[in-house]
């Protein structure tokens, strides 16, 4: 004995060992992939800031240009004028010399305004002062600021991975409630990614096996509910990485959070004749039972060989305990999974027109004939909509009327170590009544169709409300049934 614990511990340490080396592989792949990714990334980055000083570098070029060919306007404006005034002012000079000359009063007269006219020319008006400098100096820049941080880049600093803080991390009512902090304030963090995926092992993650990461981006907070859950596995595996406008960090170290929860079908090879079933939901057949047994007879009148369904090496013939099919009235199917410990909970929606139904729990072998409720080992809430609608508790072959309404789903609360059996209206968690035993055997969730059908819901979490209702009924220590069977 102490020779097989030592060789399954090293059977088991070697797997492990084994799928830390394909983590490692893994690893390194995606180190090369990574790499390669950010000297990609690096090289847009590179050709985006090339881009923007190019564009930047025309646009002042242009500026220059532009003052260039504003100040040449102004000076040509100024020299065009000062040559129309000096071609003036050399006119007028010319009269005036010629004017010295002139001897004859009777002549001189006649250019007597002559002074006038030289006063006014327009020589004396313009300014022999340029309208603009030649200098360009207000148009130079000092990239001297900018060289040094440019030289000061350096690569963003990656964020730290955050921390999932496993206390506050809550699974109920169907979701998985994740918490996380920062190891230490950072305020470039723009946003978060959650991965998860659903496993069958605890403790960390493996690389074979498994099921692909399922990603939540651009989360703000620092917690995240993931809703709306099947938990058909026992654990789910969780891990957070922060990103910031460029990077993102480096993941947590992955938590792994129990989620099992009671899974089951609706075993076919159990049902009536008259039950159509499929994996979650049951119909009523009438005209399919008959057509279906006589089959069934001449299968049974030609071949001595038992049918394959009937075998008992089969999962689900061992979880009927291969009894008969059941028959007469009894227009029953069990689950296909026993109850043998612990706390579940699972929800049944009839359709509107269901005439009756039950749903129940039963020990594994009751009589091909026997009802749910009618005998002393199940128990089950019975909903009669022929002519008028009754509701009732049964068990042991006694009914007791609950005298509140049908609700439209039906939750089933089995704590099957603590001997309780409770039914509630799915949708506001009310109570609706409560069997109180000692359960000898493991439970097969049962359920009785008569027109209509049945809708089951399965994988579900005990929701809260009920936890929190089964802890205040319990604290009161009363019973809330007349019908227990205390073994």
């Amino acid at each position: 004995e102490t020779l097989q614990r030592i060789v399954s511990t090293l059977v088991s340490k070697n797997d492990e060992i084994h799928n830390f080396i394909d983590m490692l592989n893994h690893t390194i792949s995606n180190v090369q992939v990574n790499s390669s990714n950010a000297i990609s990334e690096l090289d847009e980055e590179f050709d985006g800031l090339y881009s923007v000083l190019h564009e930047m570098k025309g646009s002042m070029a242009n500026t220059i240009q532009q003052e260039e060919a504003r100040k040449i306007q102004a000076l040509q404006d100024q020299l065009n004028q000062c040559s129309r005034a000096l071609e003036g002012s050399e006119e007028l000079l010319e009269l005036a010399v010629q004017s010295l000359d002139i001897k004859n009063p009777v002549e001189l007269l006649e250019v007597e305004n002559i002074d006038w006219i030289v006063t006014v020319a327009s020589a004396f008006r313009i300014s022999l002062k340029p309208k603009v400098s030649d200098s360009m100096t207000h148009m130079m820049v000092d990239f001297a600021l900018e060289k040094r941080m440019l030289q000061a880049v350096k690569f963003l600093p990656v964020p730290k991975a955050p921390e999932i803080d496993v206390a506050a991390c809550l699974v109920a009512d169907n979701c998985i409630t994740i918490s996380w902090r920062m190891p230490e304030e950072d305020s470039r963090i723009d946003h978060f990614v959650l991965e998860y995926r659903k496993t069958n092992f605890d403790g960390l993650p493996r690389i074979k096996g498994e099921q692909h990461w399922e990603v939540v981006d651009y989360i703000k907070a620092t917690q995240y509910t993931l809703s709306g859950l099947k938990f058909d596995t026992k654990y789910m595996n969780l891990r957070v990485q922060a990103c910031n406008k460029a990077v993102a960090g480096e993941y947590s170290d992955p938590v792994t959070l129990e989620t099992k929860a009671f899974v089951f079908s609706l075993d076919s090879a159990s049902s009536h004749m008259n039950l159509k079933v499929e994996d979650t939901y049951v119909e009523w057949d009438p005209t399919g039972g008959k057509g279906q047994e006589k089959i069934k007879g001449k299968e049974n009148k030609n071949s001595n060989t038992a049918s394959p369904k009937r075998s008992t090496n089969s999962p689900r013939a061992s979880a009927r305990g291969s009894r008969d099919r059941f028959a007469g009235e009894s227009y029953t199917v069990l689950g296909d999974t026993a109850v043998e410990s612990g706390q579940h909970y699972w929800e049944v929606r009839a359709q509107k027109d269901c005439k009756s139904y039950s749903v129940g729990v039963t020990y594994r072998n009751p009589g091909k004939f026997d009802q749910l409720g009618k005998t002393n080992s199940s128990w089950c809430i019975h909903v009669n909509n022929w002519l008028q609608t009754t509701f009732s508790a049964k068990h042991n072959n006694k009914a007791k009327t609950l005298d509140i309404p049908v609700p439209d789903r039906i939750g089933v609360y089995c704590d099957f170590d603590g001997g309780q059996l409770s039914f509630y209206n799915a949708s506001s968690k009310a109570l609706l009544h409560t069997f109180r035993t000692k359960f000898t055997q493991p439970l097969l969730p049962g359920f009785m169709i008569w027109c209509g059908g049945l809708t089951v819901s399965t994988g579900l979490q005990v929701p809260s409300a009920v936890k929190t209702l089964q802890k205040s009924e319990n604290g009161l220590g009363g019973s809330t049934s007349s019908l227990n069977n205390v073994a």
